[in-house]
């Protein structure tokens, strides 16, 4: 298992990891919000707002990050500009963290299989932490 902290801006993603880019080196990923399904009606002023930006850090580790889009009601506020992100080694041990974790808490996006291929979900515990969930489909 790996845990990866993965950070959230509002329209300055792309900004802060370019910095951390040319601190960490490596090969710096980012994709837009034009590339996810049922974008096309964004406002002009986040189409371009990073959707996920991916950066190594250390072996197997990455520094991710999105922006927040006001249209959809997403408010970037103290405690959830920072999640920690699971990369579980199977797709039951995904559920068996995904469903204890979350006990108690609020679900933001249900586990279940992304338009990018992996099988993903987000939640706050019921202390306040923000975890995401990511079982990659892919072979490594």
């Amino acid at each position: 298992m790996v845990l990866n902290p993965y950070l959230n801006f509002d329209g300055n993603a792309e900004e802060a990891f370019r910095f951390y880019h040319a601190v960490f080196g490596g090969e710096l990923s980012i994709r837009r919000m034009t590339e996810a399904p049922g974008t096309e009606n964004l406002p002009d002023n986040e189409k371009n707002r990073v959707l996920h930006a991916s950066l190594p850090i250390g072996k197997g580790q990455f520094l991710m990050a999105s922006d927040c889009l006001p249209s959809a009601g997403h408010v970037l506020k103290m405690g959830n500009n920072n999640y920690i992100s699971v990369a579980p080694d199977s797709r039951q041990e995904a559920d068996r963290l995904f469903n204890g974790l979350s006990a108690g808490g609020k679900i933001e996006m249900p586990l279940e299989d992304m338009f990018w291929g992996d099988y993903f979900g987000s939640f706050v515990d019921k202390f306040g932490v923000h975890w995401m969930i990511n079982y990659s489909n892919q072979p490594s």
